[in-house]
């Protein structure tokens, strides 16, 4: 099923990134989705998490982001996605662009891939390619690139991420080193082969709901925690005008003689978004943080004893972002205090939390949003 058609959720209700109900308790994680999404376009990978309790929408969301991913150009053939202009794959790294050019290349939808809880570590680094092996004309030993290196310059889903980190500690192995660094890492290892090493640029976005078992992320696997740049808290809907609404919408699902007409209405609002996601990447890639904002940042990290440069780093990739996708010119401390419960909620305790959203009275509009 590709974009432009229509995805069957698990509960039988068919919908598209535009038909979802935009609200208060849900505005976080649309505001991270579209962060994510023009990082990822410009080549900087951002992470992100939705916590919240079971069935409020938050794995939908993240899901049918796909509608609007643009599409991306990559070396013809290339299960890595290697970019013609800096191609890094076993097959292309090193090649000229004159044999890239005699290769050619395609464009395709930009990957969005998801790590289910029965997959295998070969399933999401790498394994033997057993079409290769079992050749009857030319067998030969190779590898087949998994899930992760096949999401590089996209991203990678996980579902119920708690739960994952706690019954496949050596798949949290492997996302910590995508997620380590910006662009990460993954190794592909296979008896009788040597080992690859592959760089892996994508964004990794989860969803998980806390108060199951086996509990909060950051209690878990604090490591894996810490390596989301943003975790936001997804709210119930309280509006009876948006329950309504979102009843109505349900109610039998589309009717048949609608069907396509409103399909290709709402394909029309998805390409529109995605022209405004590329617009907002290349705005991203000219931006810089003024000085003064990094400086409120340094000052942040210091003087609440902050234990994770990778929150100052959020901060200021966050901050950058987030006034691009609001608009404005510049980013501003009002930018950065905004997303401060977003970087911070999964790496301090409560009463610190607190200490910092409460600083000079700046921050209690918002603390809401940390669940």
């Amino acid at each position: 099923m590709n974009r432009s058609q229509w995805f069957k959720e698990e509960d039988g209700k068919m919908l598209q990134y535009a038909q979802l109900e935009r609200y208060e308790g849900n505005e976080a994680l649309f505001d991270l989705v579209n962060m994510s999404v023009v990082s990822t376009i410009a080549g900087e990978p951002l992470h992100i998490h939705a916590e919240g309790l079971r069935g409020t929408g938050k794995t939908t969301i993240m899901r049918r982001a796909q509608d609007i991913l643009p599409e991306i150009e990559r070396i013809k053939g290339c299960l890595y996605n290697c970019d013609p202009a800096q191609p890094h794959c076993p097959h292309h790294k090193g090649l000229s662009p004159e044999a890239i050019a005699a290769i050619g290349t395609e464009w395709i939808p930009m990957p969005f891939l998801e790590i289910s809880h029965s997959a295998k570590v070969g399933t999401v680094a790498g394994s033997i390619d057993l079409a290769k092996l079992t050749d009857t004309s030319s067998p030969e030993a190779g590898l087949l690139p998994g899930l992760i290196p096949q999401a590089h310059r996209g991203i990678l889903f996980v579902d119920e991420i708690n739960r994952l980190a706690d019954t496949a500690p050596e798949i949290t192995d492997i996302l910590l080193d995508v997620m380590g660094t910006k662009p990460g890492v993954v190794q592909i290892e296979e008896a009788g082969l040597p080992v690859v090493s592959v760089k892996v640029s994508v964004s990794v976005w989860a969803a998980s709901n806390p108060d199951e078992d086996p509990g909060p992320l950051e209690e878990i696997r604090r490591q894996l925690s810490d390596r989301f740049d943003m975790v936001c808290y997804m709210g119930r809907p309280t509006s009876i005008d948006v329950l309504a609404k979102m009843l109505k919408d349900n109610f039998h699902g589309t009717k048949a003689e609608n069907h396509a007409e409103i399909t290709v209405d709402y394909q029309k609002q998805h390409e529109m978004y995605t022209q405004i996601m590329l617009r907002w990447a290349e705005r991203y890639l000219e931006s810089d943080l003024p000085d003064f904002a990094r400086n409120y940042i340094a000052r942040l990290y210091i003087k609440h004893n902050l234990e994770s440069i990778r929150a100052i780093e959020a901060m200021q990739q966050g901050a950058v972002l987030y006034s691009i996708t609001k608009d404005r010119d510049q980013a501003t401390i009002n930018d950065i205090n905004h997303i401060l419960p977003l970087i911070l909620k999964h790496r301090v305790d409560a009463d610190a939390l607190i200490k910092v959203l409460n600083e000079d009275g700046k921050h209690t509009n918002v603390l809401s949003s940390t669940g």
